[in-house]
């Protein structure tokens, strides 16, 4: 909808003295640090929009593995890595050795070796831990069923760009609790300081570890988590209103089941009249209208799902800086 804008609440952070060498969750960085990847992010935006050329990653090459197809993930990255004046590979785990068995720990010993860094997307969060583990070489974490960090900074990036802040508002999460996209909001949202509640229908309640942690983290930033199972309890007030499909990837054999219990959990313009006149929806497709949202709300006015699917080039390149440009 419009340009990135310089913000005030972090155009004065420093950039502060990372400890990890990967980008595996948002629990892993301080809210300074991740401010600093917001600002970063508006500035590669703005060189990219004026022509700018930012060839912070020349000669660099990123390893790119996948287990889950993309869209967004592999298009961004790769991107994203052009224009910062590297280059990514493509890895499908059909293609490469990882998918005959050959141990995570090996891949990445091996792939360390010829590559600056590498991106995985895939299943088990437990294997990205793993290959950061074992790799000597950073590692971005690019979806896990249990997280989805690069996502989740890009949806901060989206909201902070159409809000002019993040601390002091309050998001609302629709759907599945305990998916990717709902543990790293927890995480992101209060960690900036926003509030955030989670309507979800019994059974599907977010990670009990995660939800502990966010409670802890929202206690330092004066945050307040809500999880119910009341959608209209949930988006009263709400400054930005987040949903995602009902059915992830791998998740197929469940469909049905999924569709009767999500009933009454889906955004529409009912629902929406509830949150703030002013609210922002977000998504981070693909989606299936008719279902967990209607094609008004996601097609509307207050929609900005496409500026958050570009927002995954800016955010990513800022992590690639981060991680890549030492």
């Amino acid at each position: 909808m419009g340009e990135a804008i310089k913000i005030n609440e972090i155009s004065t952070i420093n950039k502060p003295k990372f400890k990890g060498k990967d980008f595996i969750q948002l629990s892993d960085f301080s809210t300074d640090e991740i401010l600093y990847l917001l600002n970063e992010a508006i500035e590669m935006k703005k060189l990219q929009k004026q022509g700018k050329p930012h060839p912070y990653l020349s000669g660099k090459v990123l390893g790119m593995i996948f287990e889950k197809s993309s869209t967004r993930t592999r298009v961004s990255f790769e991107v994203g890595m052009l224009q910062l004046g590297g280059h990514a590979i493509f890895l499908s785990s059909k293609d490469i050795q990882l998918g005959r068995g050959e141990s995570i720990s090996d891949t990445a010993k091996v792939l360390s070796r010829y590559v600056d860094g590498l991106m995985i997307r895939t299943f088990s969060h437990d294997s990205v831990e793993e290959l950061a583990e074992h790799a000597t070489v950073p590692v971005i974490n690019g979806l896990t069923d249990l997280q989805h960090p690069t996502q989740v900074l890009a949806d901060l990036l989206t909201i902070l760009e159409h809000k002019g802040k993040l601390s002091g508002l309050k998001m609302c999460y629709i759907g599945d609790g305990n998916n990717n996209m709902t543990h790293s909001l927890m995480e992101g949202a209060m960690k900036v300081g926003m509030d955030i509640s989670i309507a979800s229908p019994p059974g599907y309640l977010p990670n009990g570890n995660i939800t502990e942690k966010a409670i802890k983290v929202g206690k330092q930033t004066g945050c307040a988590l809500l999880i119910t199972n009341d959608p209209l309890e949930a988006v009263k007030g709400a400054d930005v209103i987040v949903t995602d499909v009902w059915t992830s990837m791998g998740q197929e054999d469940e469909t049905e089941k999924r569709l009767k219990a999500f009933q009454g959990f889906q955004v529409n313009d009912e629902l929406c009249k509830l949150a703030k006149e002013d609210f922002i929806f977000l998504h981070c497709l693909p989606a299936h209208r008719g279902e967990e949202v209607t094609a008004e709300v996601i097609d509307g006015s207050h929609s900005v799902v496409f500026d958050e699917a570009e927002n995954r080039l800016h955010a990513q390149k800022a992590i690639l800086k981060l991680l890549l440009a030492k």
